[in-house]
């Protein structure tokens, strides 16, 4: 009766051994190691060594070695409130030698493997992180998810080749966040057929799979915030991407995703029509064999939401078109920022800016030989900041019909374009705080300065405007007064740091003579505007003329009334007969009015 008890009860134990889907761990080579890290957590884990007939528990400092390659070692645990607890409360397997690792991860929960539902949030964060001598990576059954519950599972798992199903439909915010960042060998993906997102339910999850040549299909319509965001960052021998067919986006939702996939020589169709805050944020920052870009049909923009996504694309030569009229915050900017191959820039038909919306938009494209049409008369916040900067090819600068400036608007726009030779009209009379900064400096081409109507200044209006242009020898100006540096309000700080040596600095006679890096460049002569269109300094007549809001008066004139700005330019004509004349004029600022032979300077 013994004999036969002692039987059944090893019957038993091979049964329910044999039953149970246990983790398990399989030498490769002889002398492989395992062991477990806790971090504030105290997981129950058990290992057996003879195919579960005896157990013992895993503690932290254990190495068990697995003497002969093809020796086995078994898992299991009782943890069902989760094997681990947080990213600050977790609990890692580390390995020497080579393992394969095989059964169910689901047997360190319940000891058996017979529930697919993940118990909490966390449960299995970094729990291969770093192993580089795991060479197949277990089953992962469960079908309900928690938040987080495979974060950096195999991160930095070098020697895995190949990814295991993953069969959850319903996912859980960060799921499967970078969940094989780092894998250098795995060359197959899991498929990943859900169609409803969580929030970064694949953030960064194949991150530096460098090996990794195709992606899985994503088939997903419905979004959710970061869930593709950097997904296949680094993956350089990723050569085409998977279809995309969501039409309405999320935030942050395809940021970064193929950023330094630098096989990449395909993009995929992006149909959507709305879009959202950094929706395609660089999408396919640095993909350096990417030729074309695909069709962005969306007409309503959002924040930034085009924000460097073809940035470092060097081999793409042809932008895509870009018909919206109305912009959005910051949505342009980076763009395309060093697309050294690209050689013309999408129309840009814009009437409505809005912050940041063109900045840096072509920051190094240095095979771009001519600037597209720039419509808008109303400027916003740094909308044309950097726009062209390093756009070493670039000869032609753009129309800029705006009257209405803003902050920083043109800061830097053609910073070290050095083969624009000649510069645009600036027709605004009213400036703005650093608008003009920087526009024109590096610009080596640049002979000749565009002229400057405005009469009055803004803060640094001008500061560094030509610095460093070693051509230039020409200037005209409208202004009367330089602002004091001691005030922090230079509006002419360093502008002609480093122009040409000898040149002409055009001027009214009322601005004071003043030379140096921040006024008048040494050694150019200076002559004055309000001379050579036969106006000189009022001499004494008979005649009356005063000024009173914006109209000028005349009285008692004996000739023709001509009336010129500062710049020499007439503005208004009047023929003799009136006794008493009045003159509109369109802004405040110095004028001379010619009567006949005489002159007289008024300002207004």
């Amino acid at each position: 009766m013994e004999r036969i008890a002692s039987f059944i009860m090893m019957l038993c134990v091979f049964c329910i051994s044999n039953a149970a889907n246990y983790l398990t761990f399989a030498a490769e080579e002889d002398g492989s190691t395992f062991g477990i890290l806790n971090k504030n957590n105290n997981p129950d884990v058990q290992y057996s060594l003879d195919g579960g007939e005896t157990w013992t528990a895993l503690v932290k400092g254990d190495a068990i070695t697995l003497v002969h390659k093809g020796d086995k070692a078994l898992l299991r645990g009782d943890n069902p409130e989760g094997f681990s607890k947080g990213y600050d409360k977790y609990s890692s397997f580390t390995m020497t030698g080579k393992i394969a690792v095989s059964g169910s991860v689901m047997s360190l929960i319940d000891g058996t493997d017979e529930t697919l539902v993940v118990p909490a949030d966390y449960c299995f964060y970094s729990l291969f992180k770093g192993c580089t001598s795991l060479t197949q990576a277990p089953e992962l059954p469960a079908t309900t998810l928690a938040e987080r519950c495979y974060q950096y599972m195999f991160s930095g798992c070098t020697g895995l080749t190949q990814a295991p199903e993953l069969p959850a439909t319903t996912l859980a915010y960060s799921c499967y966040d970078r969940m094989f960042s780092g894998c250098t060998s795995l060359t197959q993906a899991p498929k990943l057929p859900v169609t409803t997102l969580a929030y970064s339910c694949y953030y960064r999850m194949f991150e530096n799979c460098t090996s990794l040549t195709q992606a899985p299909e994503l088939p997903a319509t419905t979004l959710a915030e970061f869930c593709y965001e950097e997904m296949f960052w680094g993956c350089t021998s990723l050569t085409q991407a998977p279809e995309l067919p969501a039409t309405t986006l999320a935030f942050h939702c395809y940021a970064y995703m193929f950023k330094g996939c630098t096989s990449l020589t395909q993009a995929p169709e992006l149909p959507a029509t709305t879009l959202a805050e950094r929706c395609y944020d660089g999408m396919f920052w640095g993909c350096t064999s990417l030729t074309q870009a695909p069709e962005l049909p969306a007409t309503t923009l959002a924040y930034s939401c085009y924000d460097r996504m073809f940035s470092g694309c060097t081999s793409l030569t042809q932008a895509p078109k870009l018909p919206v009229t109305t912009l959005a915050y910051s949505c342009y900017y980076r763009m395309f920022e060093n697309c050294t191959s690209l050689t013309q820039a999408p129309e840009l038909p814009a009437t409505t800016l809005a912050e940041f919306c063109y900045e840096e938009m072509f920051w190094g494209c240095t095979s771009l030989t001519q600037a597209p049409e720039l419509p808008a008369t109303t400027l916003a916040f740094h909308c044309y900041a950097y726009m062209f900067k390093g756009c070493t090819s670039l000869t032609q600068a753009p129309e800029l019909p705006a009257t209405t400036l803003a902050e920083r608007c043109y800061d830097g726009m053609f910073w070290g374009c050095t083969s624009l030779t000649q510069a645009p009209e600036l027709p605004a009379t009213t400036l703005a705080v650093f608008c003009y900064s920087s526009m024109f400096e590096g610009c080596t081409s640049l002979t000749q300065a565009p002229e400057l109507p405005a009469t009055t200044l803004a803060d640094f209006c001008y500061e560094f405007m030509f610095s460093e242009c070693t051509n230039l020898s020409e200037i005209r100006v409208a202004f009367v007064e330089w602002k004091d540096s001691s005030d922090q309000e230079d509006n002419t700080h360093l502008w002609v740091k480093n122009v040409a040596p000898t040149g002409t600095f055009y001027c009214p006679k009322a601005l004071p003579l003043e030379y140096g890096l921040d006024r008048i460049p040494e050694g150019w002569t200076v002559k004055y505007i309000d001379e050579g269109t036969g106006v000189n300094d009022a001499v004494a007549s008979e005649t009356t003329v005063w000024t009173e809001g914006n109209t000028i008066y005349v009285r008692d004139s004996e000739g023709d009334v001509e009336v010129y700005d500062m710049l020499g330019r007439l503005i208004v004509s009047k023929r003799n007969g009136q006794e008493n004349i009045q003159i509109p004029v369109p802004q405040k600022g110095i004028y001379v009015v010619k009567v006949g032979t005489e002159t007289h300077k008024v300002v207004l």
